[in-house]
């Protein structure tokens, strides 16, 4: 845990001692550290996990929360790994909880949006903003007579975050907006660090000689993560986890039964997460508590008779309710993973799969009673 408080004070590493203890020592909770998910079957309610600690085991349970959480970016510029003066906002956070000092520091730079909204992340981190200020307002608060400036090209500390800049202006700490299309280069000489950029308001070259270069960088997802593909849910074009509605559904996935929080979900600071993660600890408990659940009605059925072996459907599904019997060998749908899609009914070389509600019959009642409407209200016009 790097973070030593939250913007208002509080204590992060207390608080989350505090989970750690209550969890452990709960009977009916089992932890597996270092564990790898090898495969998942099942659906809402009969989930069965196979996960590889020691050995391999079965996990058999009703419901899935995926919070897996996010990383810091490690940039490849502005003399990252290449100078010790320059490092991250959490890096310089562990140093500042560990008490070390930084006397011999006369000028701290911070620089924002270090591999956020650009092409490749488009999207913005959230939290950097209000960390930088606040790890600003502690080296201030350790040494006064730092000078500290806050390189932004945007700048957000939404919400009563506002309160930490209107701070953080009072006691001196200096924010310039640069331009980015100019560029920001960082050079080693001999009495520091040289931060090159161009002021976006004075439109002229400037300079900044530093001891200190922090980088506030992005909060980056797990691309390609395996855990969307063995839950069968989806990640978005920045490898976030997506919700199935933003405002209807905003934890759960479309895959009934699993549920997202946190840093997997979104860039967010820990107030949000927490809430999130209650929100979906609330709903994954509503299911659980159920007796029974509910499936759509309108699924795909398949006629044994007319299917060839040919695994198509089974390929094609997005939700894997499609499988073949062990028996009989002939592909079968289980109702309560199948969301109707007509997927596997369209793709589908043996007309064998017809999907419930929606059969050719019933397709063509429905345009035969739309053109006999349409008849007889072109004969009632006339």
């Amino acid at each position: 845990m790097y973070l030593g408080e939250t913007w208002q004070g509080e204590k992060i590493s207390q608080y989350v001692q505090n989970l750690i203890e209550q969890v452990q020592s709960d009977e009916n909770i089992k932890v597996l550290l270092n564990a790898d998910i090898q495969n998942v079957d099942g659906f809402v309610g009969n989930f069965k996990t196979t996960v590889q600690t020691d050995g391999e085991s079965v996990l058999e349970h009703g419901v899935t929360i995926i919070a897996c959480g996010a990383m810091e970016f490690k940039p490849d510029n502005f003399l990252y790994g290449l100078d010790p003066r320059v490092m991250t906002g959490l890096e310089l956070q562990d140093k500042l909880k560990a008490d070390r000092a930084f006397d011999a520091c006369r000028t701290a730079v911070f620089v924002q949006c270090v591999g956020s909204r650009i092409a490749e992340r488009p999207y913005c981190s959230k939290v950097c903003c209000t960390r930088s200020i606040k790890s600003a307002l502690e080296l201030k608060s350790i040494h006064p007579e730092l000078d500290i400036f806050i390189l932004y090209r945007d700048l957000r500390s939404y919400g009563l975050r506002e309160d930490l800049y209107r701070k953080a202006r009072d006691q001196g700490i200096k924010f310039v907006r640069y331009n980015n299309e100019c560029g920001l280069t960082v050079a080693a000489v001999e009495n520091g660090l040289d931060i090159s950029f161009t002021d976006r308001v004075l439109r002229r070259p400037m300079v900044i000689n530093s001891d200190l270069l922090i980088l506030a960088s992005a909060i980056v997802p797990q691309k390609n993560n395996p855990l969307a593909q063995l839950y069968k849910v989806t990640q978005n074009d920045d490898g976030f986890f997506a919700e199935a509605h933003v405002k209807l559904r905003p934890n759960e996935f479309a895959t009934d039964g699993v549920f997202v929080c946190g840093l997997a979900h979104a860039p967010k600071p820990i107030d949000e997460s927490i809430s999130q993660a209650q929100a979906a600890a609330s709903r994954a408990v509503t299911l659980l508590s159920s007796l029974e659940l509910s499936v759509s009605g309108m699924v795909a059925l398949i006629d044994p008779n007319f299917c060839s072996l040919c695994g198509v459907c089974v390929s094609v599904c997005p939700y894997s309710a499609p499988k073949f019997n062990e028996k009989t060998g002939k592909a079968e749908i289980q109702p309560t993973l199948c969301k109707g899609c007509g997927l596997c009914a369209a793709s589908c070389r043996s007309g064998a799969i017809h999907l419930k509600g929606f059969d050719t019959g019933q397709i063509m009642a429905m345009i035969e009673s739309f053109m006999f409407e349409e008849a007889v209200g072109m004969t009632n016009v006339e």
